[in-house]
């Protein structure tokens, strides 16, 4: 029998069950890793600790165990101040794993057995939210994970592993870095994700499984999962949904329950045999690969196996699920069922505010037109910056971020420029709508590769080198063209949006017919998907949203998927609104009710089908907090900083209708805004992005605030001082940040002590500020010892100070046995317990 690995991993995901490994730093605890000690170091320290780790999950029955280089970013590991060179860690790590996997593969060949052995190189979030919520730039966190997935190829794992991602963004910064470094290295091996959710069923950044699996298989990967953060109990839904949403094999890595401590040791409520028990249940249910994480071992595991493998379940069939979605970081839109409204007001194409707006790089306009077509019911936006007077692809770049700033509508990318293209493919944050590719061969060269490596539905036009064919049958052979040529690369017809092109009927009475007859054909014969920008049919002709409001509803009835219009059109609005309550797509009529509630305003506010908006917000939608109707709470709560800004120095010169001082500011305006938001952010109608974006509105508006404070002499009232830290150990500053943004937004003055925080470094700052809150945070389940630690300290020696605790591994039980005078479950938590102890 062969000592060596047979087996190509590639063949068997998704087709027979594969077995993970189990829980790393818990294990490694109860052998006597030190609270706040980096479990990576033990891979130069400790090698035949992590090579006995190792080797025990494979002889459990693991299939694939992980590297013990769950942080290794050269963020931590420097070579530096007394640290391990990155490099070193990493090829010890692996080095350690192939050293495990060559016991048990003499193990294997002693009891005459073959067993798929591999080595996934495993590598975490790398601690920082990224910007605009964080201070990390999208490529920076590619070159972060790119260096460490560099080192790791070049020691030759079997597959990678990235884990614990608590952002799609973050994990789409990963998977970009891992398909490059193999590109460089020439080391082709598959790349599996793992995201984590709360029990609320989304990520911490807001994005649900859906939008996880619609961004992650676009960037196609080769296997998507969960792990960490919640039990095998909590993670059922969440698992069924991830089963529903994907056609990836599902990895399934549960923690042993909720955490607790017990004389100083993190114990877990779920035994093996129940952990085995409902892992095996994911199985049955359609998940590929299983495993564990924090607090599983390898009696877990082992039990896992047996279970399986006793009642002799198999991976299901992957069924095909030919959904055809695009999303942003927090909303899915799906095509093919109600026509899909995009929002075509963010193109400079007979705009000349628009035009004016990006030659003075006025971003502040463009933001308000993407939320004026927001409330006025676009579901899309469309984006397009193409001016001759301007740098394309750097205006398209600002734009996408700042928009993503402040909508959580997806974006439709509209360049005809490749470069531009791929510049905004790689730091859109979702699954984009791509505009557009056509029957040209070389466009077809630029674009279809760039739609297969960043994933999208892209939009086809009906043309090719000849132009835009006069009938539908010309068009028809380039639709045919275009779906053959898509499928070359790899992209599947559900990520195609056929546009048969809208030409106006005044100079050419049959160019409608053309039109309807393609979008027809695709939707009858190809099942497919079609896009139109409808207000071309009318150019030049009187009355001109007469004639475009019918030809949309003509278009629609034939089986259009989705329309680039102006949503500010009244007669358009009313067009689509009525079609869906006809057509059955609109649920006990309620869409409709809404617009006809609406239609004396709309009608009054209304522009021409073709003409121009204004870039003003509307006033508050039915339903939402009579609070919106003031221009500065309402600049807060949608996270528009320039308008926030212009909004309080407006209301300190009275030019608002009213002059009001500092405090009246802060108590009417500002904190009535954050509370708005904060109540959204609880009740899971908005979610961490909304928040910190408004937190960044109240930050400009807080600065004229100081500023005409400053200028006036007087000092800003602070309501208290918190000293903050990332504890001992966990270089994850995530939580921590977001907490100190939002309480100085409430006026409170933060310490930020950083992360990897001694005891002793807390303590200090607690006492030399006389702070009466602390607020420590932990992300990983072996720095929870550290913040137990840092507790005691300041409870014996700064016995004023009350204690806060929040992360990812914490829970009220495991708060109460580290003895933290308060558990805080998120940001806006955090805030509420300080207001009641600084009143």
């Amino acid at each position: 029998m062969s000592t060596e690995n047979t087996y190509n991993i590639r063949d068997l995901l998704g087709k027979q069950v594969l077995f993970f490994d189990g829980g790393t730093g818990s294990v490694l605890q109860a052998r006597g890793l030190k609270p706040g000690e980096l479990p990576e170091n033990w891979n130069i320290e400790k090698p035949e600790e992590i090579v006995q780790l190792n080797y025990n999950y494979f002889l459990a029955g693991s299939n694939i165990v992980n590297t013990n280089t769950f942080g290794a970013f050269s963020t931590k590991f420097t070579g530096k101040d007394g640290t391990y060179d990155l490099e070193k860690i990493i090829a010890a790590a692996v080095n350690n794993a192939k050293e495990a996997r060559r016991l048990i593969l003499e193990k294997d060949a002693e009891c005459g057995i073959s067993v798929p052995r591999f080595i996934a190189f495993d590598i975490g979030s790398c601690g920082k939210l990224l910007k605009p919520l964080g201070d990390l730039e999208f490529e920076d966190a590619v070159s972060l994970f790119k260096t460490t997935f560099l080192y790791g190829l070049k020691y030759g794992p079997d597959c990678i592993l990235i884990e614990t991602i608590n952002d799609v963004y973050e994990a789409k910064a990963a998977v970009i870095a891992a398909k490059e470094a193999r590109e460089e290295t020439g080391v082709d091996v598959p790349l599996i994700v793992s995201t984590v959710y709360d029990e609320g069923q989304k990520s911490l950044t807001g994005s649900s499984p859906e939008i996880v699996a619609a961004v992650m298989e676009g960037l196609r990967i080769d296997a998507l999962g969960m792990n960490c953060s919640l039990g095998p109990v909590q993670m059922k839904p969440i698992v069924s949904r991830l089963l529903q949403a994907t056609t990836l094999p599902v990895l399934v890595k549960p923690n042993a329950g909720l955490p607790r401590s017990v004389n100083g040791q993190t114990v877990y409520d779920v035994d093996d045999n129940e952990f085995a028990q409902i892992v095996a249940g994911f199985v049955t249910e359609g998940a590929a690969i299983v495993g564990g994480c924090c607090g599983t071992n390898p009696s877990y595991i082992s039990k896992l196996v047996a279970n399986v493998n006793k009642n002799g379940l198999e991976v299901k069939p992957c069924s095909t699920k030919k959904k055809s979605v695009i999303t942003s970081g927090t909303k899915l839109v799906e095509f093919g069922k109600a026509p899909i409204l995009i929002g075509e007001r963010i193109n400079p194409t007979g705009k000349k505010k628009l035009k004016a707006a990006l030659v003075s790089n006025d971003i502040s306009y463009i933001l308000n037109e993407g939320i004026t077509q927001e409330e006025k019911g676009a579901e899309v936006l469309d984006v397009n910056v193409g001016l001759p007077e301007i740098d394309e692809c750097k205006m398209m770049q600002t734009v996408i971020k700042e928009l993503q700033a402040v909508t959580d509508l997806p974006l439709q990318i509209d360049t005809s420029d490749p470069v531009t293209m791929e510049k905004a493919l790689r730091l859109y944050n979702g699954k984009p709508l791509i505009n557009s590719v056509n029957g040209k061969q070389e466009v077809m060269k630029e674009v279809f590769p760039l739609v297969k490596k960043y994933g999208g539905i892209v939009v086809a036009l009906a043309l090719d080198e000849q132009g835009i064919p006069a009938t539908a049958e010309g068009r028809i052979k380039i639709v045919e063209k275009l779906y053959n040529t898509a499928a070359e690369y790899g992209i599947a017809p559900e990520d195609i949006i056929i546009d048969p092109l809208a030409m106006t009927v005044s100079a050419d009475d049959q160019a409608a017919v053309a039109t309807l007859a393609t979008v027809k054909y695709v939707k009858e014969v190809r099942h497919g998907l079609t896009i139109l920008g409808v207000s071309n049919v009318s150019f030049g002709l009187p009355l001109r949203e007469h004639i475009t409001s019918i030809f949309f509803t003509m278009a629609m009835q034939n089986g259009l998927s989705a329309a680039i219009m102006n949503p500010n059109a009244i007669e358009m609005m009313k067009a689509w609104t009525c079609f869906k309550t006809i057509s059955g797509l609109d649920a006990q009529c309620l869409g409709y009710i809404d617009f006809a509630g609406k239609y004396s305003e709309l009608t009054a506010s209304a522009v021409p089908a073709a003409g121009v908006a204004s870039a003003t917000p509307s006033a508050p939608k039915a339903g939402e907090n009579p609070a919106l109707a003031d221009p500065l709470i309402k600049a807060i709560v949608k996270g528009l900083k320039e308008n926030s800004k212009r909004e309080t120095e407006n209301y300190f010169s009275g030019a608002n209708g009213k002059q009001l001082s500092a405090m009246e500011i802060i108590n009417d305006k500002i904190i009535p805004a954050l509370d708005i938001i904060g109540k959204d952010f609880e009740q899971k109608r908005a979610y961490l992005p909304q928040l910190l974006m408004a937190a960044d509105a109240a930050k400009e508006a807080f600065a004229v605030i100081k500023d005409e404070l400053n200028k006036r002499g007087v000092e800003e009232e602070s309501k208290g001082t918190v000293v903050i830290a990332t504890v001992k150990g966990d270089i994850h500053d995530i939580g921590k940040n977001i907490v100190k943004v939002l309480l100085e937004n409430y006026s409170f003055k933060v310490i930020d002590c950083g992360k990897d925080v001694p005891p002793e470094t807390v303590l200090e700052a607690v006492i030399r500020e006389h702070a009466p809150l602390a607020g420590l945070s932990a992300l990983m389940t072996t720095t929870v010892g550290a913040m137990e630690e840092t507790i005691k300290l300041i409870h014996e020696k700064a016995p004023w100070c009350k204690v806060f605790v929040g992360g990812a591994v914490l829970n009220q039980d495991y708060a109460d046995q580290i003895h933290a005078d308060q558990y805080t479950k998120d940001a806006m938590d955090s805030v509420k317990y300080c207001q009641t102890i600084c009143g």
